[in-house]
């Protein structure tokens, strides 16, 4: 008879938040699948469990997960957990989950903290709607591109970031998404916990002078869309890119100036002036 994958959450910073059922749940099972095995065993011994531990991580191989699916198959049941928080969500495991539920292999859930809605909770921004949109990709391209296609978004939106990462993605934000409010989250639930409430030129400015130090969570209030705007048409905004061009400015920065004001997509922009041409 098969067995069980335990989706465990895990304490995001204060291990009293582990909760029972987790507790439980980590001492009975065969095996534990974590993301760094040093962090889950700082939470074992806390809680005087003794498991073996299985290391995956999002240079997993796969051939790892299907070696543990099959361990699961073959009744034993298994845990997995990031270093905190909820498993899958901004984390590698959801690698394995997929693998499982592929083989008719039962997954269940034990509900845990969140960084992500934690910060939602405590932003003191609009929580009815929002998009959780994890990490920024590090490579600029990707980025900007990712920056862009939610601009317009219209729900609140949460990031995770590093603390080196933070002063540089902060600026692009503004670049991107104008002047918002933001609140900014750190060390959630631990000793040095701290939330921001500015707005994104505000934090740019205090964290000039600030160097960052922690975890981050980002809500950014959503876009508000003008009030009897004119919908500019892609006839309109292709034009505009053309008087850009006409007047001396490259036509990858005219695409990029238009795509900002209109919300057209730059790519799309530079394509049919190319093929207009």
């Amino acid at each position: 008879m098969s067995g069980t994958l335990y989706v465990v959450g895990t304490p995001i910073g204060n291990l009293g938040d582990m909760t029972y059922r987790g507790v439980k749940t980590l001492s009975e099972v065969d095996f534990i699948c974590a993301e760094d095995t040093r962090v889950t065993l700082k939470l074992l011994n806390y809680f005087e469990i003794k498991k073996p531990l299985v290391s995956y991580h999002e240079h997993t191989a796969r051939q790892i997960c299907e070696g543990i699916a099959d361990r699961i198959a073959a009744g034993e049941n298994c845990a997995v957990v990031s270093d905190a928080g909820m498993p899958c969500i901004s984390d590698p495991g959801a690698d394995l989950i997929s693998i499982c539920i592929d083989r008719g292999i039962k997954v269940e859930v034990v509900p845990g903290p969140t960084a992500m809605a934690s910060a939602v909770a405590l932003s003191n921004i609009s929580s009815s709607r929002f998009a959780f949109e994890g990490f920024l990709s590090v490579t600029k391209k990707q980025r900007f591109e990712h920056l862009q296609a939610v601009a317009k978004d219209t729900h609140t939106l949460v990031f995770y970031e590093a603390p080196h990462k933070l002063q540089a993605t902060l600026k692009d934000m503004l670049e991107y998404f104008g002047d918002r409010k933001i609140s900014i989250c750190r060390e959630l639930t631990k000793i040095h916990e701290e939330v921001i409430r500015t707005t994104l030129s505000g934090a740019v400015e205090y964290y000039s002078d600030v160097n960052p130090k922690g975890e981050f969570v980002l809500v950014i209030e959503g876009y508000t869309p003008p009030e009897n705007t004119e919908i500019i048409t892609f006839e309109t905004a292709l034009e505009q890119v053309k008087k850009l061009v006409e007047a001396g400015s490259k036509p990858s920065d005219a695409c990029k100036e238009t795509a900002k004001l209109t919300g057209y997509k730059k790519s799309e922009l530079y394509a049919a002036l190319v093929n207009n041409e």
